[in-house]
């Protein structure tokens, strides 16, 4: 992760960690933080507590989304001081707004029609949202523009050495901004060989030939969950609440989980409920055999 990290996430970068609740790669944007990148533009369409992280850090410039918040809990605190603060920019979209703007980019396309933000308010406070009239029913559509970001990070079950890259369950527009971006991180559960891959070609959502590194780092999902592996972490996502409602408290937090750590397994090592997530993790697999 230091070595990818290192390598392809640039200050002043455009970066995504995308993810829907679901396959979120907080074991990156740790190592961002770690590595000190500073004047990011942050992009997703649910930014939550990796963000928020983040944005505590003094990583981000620029906030590019389309709803924020700590899922099923409340605000996001971090996010919200730098807003009130002036430190954080922020460019708003609708949800399919955030997807049309990652389709474009994956089809290399400079903008993406919808129809949407009829009655809003969004066009008015978001001048990148502009509108075209259809050559063919005359009809004022919304566009958005293509986003490419300069790099993508995503967490995906499994992958080969080649980078060919396996999810299921919820995927969200990882694979819309993956082919979107100029570089691509992917962060895996594990790594097997390319036949279990080619076995199974239907769970490849993401090709070798778009990847960039591969980086094999268990538990990287961690708070969020990886399906097959492990559950959503909820009690860490209400303990954020009270966390990151204080700056204080919040750079506690990063100094002992994030700079205090050397890696994800030194990470995972100060969770109080590793035990028994190994131990449920130990039994899933004892018990079911999915020919994974």
């Amino acid at each position: 992760m230091q070595e990818a990290i290192a390598r392809h996430v640039r200050d002043g970068d455009v970066v995504v960690i995308e993810g829907f609740t679901h396959l979120i790669s907080f074991a990156a944007g740790h190592e961002i933080i770690r590595q000190r990148r500073r004047d990011l533009t942050l992009c997703r369409l649910t930014p939550d507590l990796i963000y928020d992280q983040m944005i505590a850090a003094g990583c981000a410039k620029k906030l590019v989304f389309s709803w924020a918040g700590n899922p099923g809990v409340g605000s996001l605190h971090a996010f919200r001081r730098a807003v009130e603060d002036g430190t954080l920019e922020l460019e708003e979209y609708s949800h399919f707004g955030m997807v049309a703007r990652f389709s474009a980019g994956a089809a290399r396309l400079p903008f993406w029609s919808l129809r949407d933000y009829a009655g809003t308010d969004l066009p008015r406070v978001n001048p990148r949202i502009k509108s075209v009239t259809c050559p063919y029913t005359g009809e004022a559509l919304a566009t958005v523009p293509a986003l490419n970001p300069d790099v993508t990070i995503v967490h995906a079950q499994r992958a080969d050495a080649q980078g060919n890259s396996q999810i299921w369950g919820l995927l969200g527009v990882q694979k819309e901004a993956a082919f979107a971006s100029q570089r691509v991180i992917v962060v895996v559960e594990e790594l097997v060989d390319e036949g279990v891959i080619r076995a199974d070609p239907n769970r490849t959502v993401i090709p070798a030939a778009i990847v960039s590194a591969v980086v094999v780092e268990p538990w990287g999902a961690h708070p969020s969950y990886a399906q097959g592996y492990y559950d959503r972490d909820n009690d860490f996502y209400v303990a954020w609440e009270a966390i990151s409602r204080e700056g204080r408290s919040l750079q506690q937090y990063l100094e002992e989980f994030v700079f205090g750590v050397r890696d994800r397994a030194d990470y995972m090592r100060k969770q109080p409920m590793l035990a028994g997530a190994l131990k449920a993790r130990a039994q899933f697999c004892a018990g079911v055999n999915y020919g994974f």
